[in-house]
């Protein structure tokens, strides 16, 4: 009962706490002064805002950046197509960074940084930024380098740069290019946006910034508080949303785990009791030759941790099997680096410690009756 107790939880703790940091990679690139704005509506497949009953147009943004507290805000275009390379094609998205003056400041809202060649510059027009997740040869045959020749949604470009690796798919596995080539390209005389991106003067100011820019798209958009269609939310706030999820579930299943650990723990009582029995005649000759009480407690009681603590050796072992088997499963199904096990080493530490403390839990009562038991009785009862 223990070792599958400690297993669930050493496995569940295990995926938990990778797919927690999986997703921080995600989102944790953007800093606590960036702002998103979405039109709400469900994408069951395609980018962000494409499901949208009513989606954002382009003449928001102009309203926002005039919102106090703003520093600036960008149209977020997001194309999904197909690429082709090296006679291979796969599906990807492309995305937008504005030009001129709000160049630099998207770069440093977005961190954007390249491990080979270079940024974007203004008047590239068939040029492109990838991300670093081209540069294997898994899904095109051989790696995208800087100097190749990409084919998306028909339209030759060139690759000029390559982006440093973040761990997210929103920049690994894109495709990015000056706002005007990706509209003139892809959406001709189309005035909606996938986002809009809010970055605050200050982070103490951001709080104001949300509340403004909510004021406005309600009253831009028509609708009341509390009946929103759109959402203006940070990086920030969607971790802690997923995080508040991921620690429901983790305490669910946590609690499910506990209940097969005392079953065990009642288990290891029995066992002990058992033991107890069957060395009556032993404990009776250890105190005839002088052994105390304290002592013949002591040796049951820490007995009783031990096999708690051989639970949990094989509990830790199995969970750790089973999060990494199940991490590397859901990689290869889904396609997808944000199944990972994180095992780490408090969480081997805390577990078997924890198997012991149960054990010796276990073994208190047991241990009680072990050493009030009369050294007389116990050699006559084993006779």
């Amino acid at each position: 009962g223990i070792f599958i107790g400690i297993a669930a939880l050493v496995a569940l703790i295990s995926l938990g706490e990778g797919l927690r940091g999986a997703i921080l990679g995600q989102f944790g690139f953007l800093g606590p002064d960036v702002l998103g704005v979405q039109a709400a509506g469900i994408a069951y497949a395609g980018p962000p805002g494409s499901g949208a009953v009513d989606p954002l147009t382009e003449d928001l943004t102009d309203k926002i950046r005039r919102v106090p507290g703003v520093e600036m805000a960008i149209n977020r275009y997001i194309e999904t197509g197909t690429m082709e390379f090296n006679g291979h094609s796969d599906i990807v998205f492309a995305w937008n960074i504005p030009e001129g003056k709000d160049r630099s400041i998207a770069e440093e809202m977005l961190s954007l940084k390249v491990a080979q060649g270079r940024l974007l510059n203004d008047g590239d027009s068939f040029s492109v930024v990838v991300g670093n997740g081209f540069t294997d040869d898994e899904d095109f045959g051989k790696p995208v380098q800087v100097g190749s020749t990409i084919t998306f949604k028909g339209v030759d470009f060139k690759v000029v740069g390559i982006l440093q690796k973040e761990g997210s798919f929103i920049f690994d596995t894109a495709i990015i290019m000056n706002e005007k080539v990706l509209k003139d390209n892809f959406r001709r005389g189309d005035n909606t946006v996938n986002a809009i991106g809010i970055k605050a003067e200050d982070v103490s100011a951001v709080a104001g910034v949300k509340e403004r820019v909510e004021q406005l798209l309600r009253r831009e958009r028509n609708v009341k508080k509390g009946e929103e269609n759109f959402t203006v939310d940070s990086p920030e706030n969607t971790l802690q949303t997923l995080d508040q999820i991921l620690f429901a579930v983790q305490l669910f299943v946590s609690i499910i785990a506990l209940i097969s650990i005392i079953v065990g723990g009642i288990g290891i009582a029995n066992t002990m009791y058992t033991a107890v029995l069957e060395r009556t005649k032993e404990i009776g000759i250890m105190k005839a030759i002088g052994a105390r009480n304290s002592s013949i407690f002591t040796l049951f009681f820490i007995e009783s941790g031990f096999l708690g603590l051989v639970g949990g050796v094989i509990g830790v072992l199995l969970g750790a099997g089973i999060a990494l088997g199940g991490a590397a499963a859901g990689r290869a199904a889904l396609g997808s680096d944000l199944i990972q096990a994180h095992i780490s080493a408090w969480l081997i530490v805390g577990a078997l410690a924890f198997s012991f403390c149960i054990g010796l839990a276990a073994g208190i009562l047991p241990a009680l009756r072990a050493a009030k038991k009369h050294p007389v009785e116990s050699l006559r009862y084993a006779k």
